[in-house]
């Protein structure tokens, strides 16, 4: 892939557990994680799940989903398998770990006890790699910046159950990766443009009757949403690109709380804003100038979020969001247009 001339691609730390784990997993042969990214469809759109809960994601996506899609588009395959009791599952992640490291998630990160300040649930879900375990402890590498990192066996059977992620199956684990086709980089970023125009398309209103279920980080809301997993429901009161961007900055100048901020600083504006600029590079990669255009200025508002939510100055943050807001509509038409 090639530098966008709408600004220089971003390195450095962030939260991209599945991306780098998935990088991981596939060794040598791997893309690069900004490929990944985008190949999973997560930077095109924006929700507020429930209508409280926000995400710079496409509508209706789920990590969970995201994988899949990536495997698909980037042309692997992995074995997976979920469910079962804890011991039934510790001993088939045993199995797998003698053929080689296991990725696994989604867990819920505040059973990472090797993460300073984790000492329980926080609704937070995350992925991981395991590379060793014997009769006490678990070996992984934790892309949250923890590699090798050895955690109690009773922790990370906490963790793996995943019972306060609300997408996904418990103990859920992939392995065997392979490559079974040749896929370009460019080829695969292009592949994910037909189901961002439809998530663009279809996220422009209230999402209908639907059952609870979804995700993900901090805050218990997030318990309510997640079924769009395999193409579901997701919950009710949920709003997409546009809309979403608008009620976000409604929230915010009404007060917000604690929670949501928190939230938003420490995680959905800093991986919103990566994604997004990693789309940009991608994009122009490809050849598609205008849509490359179009979300390196949505990652320049998302990044500049952080500082006006760090400090409490809700009105400007509020300012952002309004901006942000006709710019999904701009990303669908620039995507549509060959």
């Amino acid at each position: 892939m090639t530098e966008s001339p709408h600004g220089l691609p971003y390195q450095g730390s962030g939260p991209y557990c599945y991306a780098n784990s998935l990088a991981m997993m596939m060794g040598a042969d791997a893309p690069s994680a900004a490929v990944i990214e985008t190949a999973t469809g997560s930077a095109f759109g924006m929700q507020l799940v429930g209508g409280t809960l926000p995400f710079f994601d496409a509508f209706g996506w789920t990590p969970e989903a995201g994988v899949e899609t990536a495997l698909a588009g980037l042309g692997w395959a992995a074995d997976t398998c979920s469910g079962g009791d804890a011991g039934t599952a510790l001993d088939r992640l045993a199995d797998r770990l003698q053929r080689g490291p296991v990725m696994v998630g989604p867990v819920e990160m505040g059973y990472f006890s090797h993460q300073p300040g984790m000492a329980g649930p926080i609704g937070a879900d995350h992925y991981a790699v395991v590379v060793e375990m014997d009769d006490t402890h678990v070996t992984l590498h934790d892309p949250q910046g923890y590699p090798y990192a050895r955690l109690p066996v009773d922790d990370f059977t906490k963790a793996w159950r995943a019972d306060t992620v609300a997408y996904g199956a418990p103990f859920t684990m992939r392995s065997g990766f392979r490559r079974v086709a040749h896929v370009s980089a460019e080829e695969a970023v292009a592949a994910a443009i037909p189901r961002a125009i439809e998530r663009l398309r279809a996220a422009t209103a209230p999402a209908p009757d639907a059952a609870p279920d979804r995700d993900r980080r901090p805050a218990s809301p997030a318990a309510s949403a997640g079924a769009a997993l395999a193409g579901g429901p997701v919950p009710p009161g949920t709003l997409g690109n546009g809309a979403a961007a608008l009620a976000l900055a409604d929230l915010l100048e009404a007060g917000g709380d604690d929670g949501l901020r928190d939230h938003l600083v420490h995680f959905a504006v800093r991986v919103g804003a990566r994604r997004l600029a990693d789309a940009s590079a991608c994009l122009h990669g490809i050849g598609r100038a205008a849509a490359a255009a179009v979300t390196a200025h949505q990652a320049r508002l998302v990044g500049a979020l952080q500082h006006p939510l760090a400090t409490g100055d809700t009105r400007a943050a509020a300012t952002a969001l309004r901006a942000l807001a006709p710019t999904y509509d701009r990303l669908r038409a620039a995507l549509e247009s060959p």
